[in-house]
């Protein structure tokens, strides 16, 4: 896998892992990798072969087996941001799912950060998207 791909793995893995895609949350990822030099330069073909490459590997890993498969390809910056994005897709339908936290915490003991700081990513991202009407 290479990092391109690693890194969109991760991202789709946060979208998926609640066996749901959704119209809000297919278009935030688009938009999350696009604004990525690592994409940036991609055709609508090249990304649509990207994507077709890593739903084949959701299917046959599941969302474990791709994350496991991706953080090793990542470094430390790339896995800080891979999972600022993750954070930030889980919140782009504004329901946050049981699943969805669920792989939040698998990322951050996963990840190769230091102490605390994928949770603190993991926290900024979810004040940055906490609507204050909710408290």
């Amino acid at each position: 896998m290479t990092t391109p791909e690693a890194f969109a793995a991760v991202a789709l893995a946060a979208v998926a892992c609640d066996g749901r895609l959704g119209r809000d949350e297919a278009h935030a990822l688009r938009r999350q990798l696009e604004n990525r030099s690592l994409y940036s330069d991609s055709s609508e073909a090249a990304m649509g072969e990207l994507f077709d490459r890593l739903l084949l590997l959701l299917r046959e890993q599941g969302v474990q087996g791709l994350i496991t498969s991706a953080l090793p390809q990542l470094n430390r910056i790339q896995q800080q941001s891979a999972l600022a994005v993750a954070a930030h897709l889980v919140h782009a339908d504004r329901k946050i799912t049981a699943e969805e936290t669920d792989l939040l915490d698998q990322l951050t003991r996963q990840m190769t950060l230091p102490d605390n700081e994928a949770r603190m990513v993991v926290e900024a991202i979810a004040a940055l998207n906490r609507d204050m009407l909710d408290s």
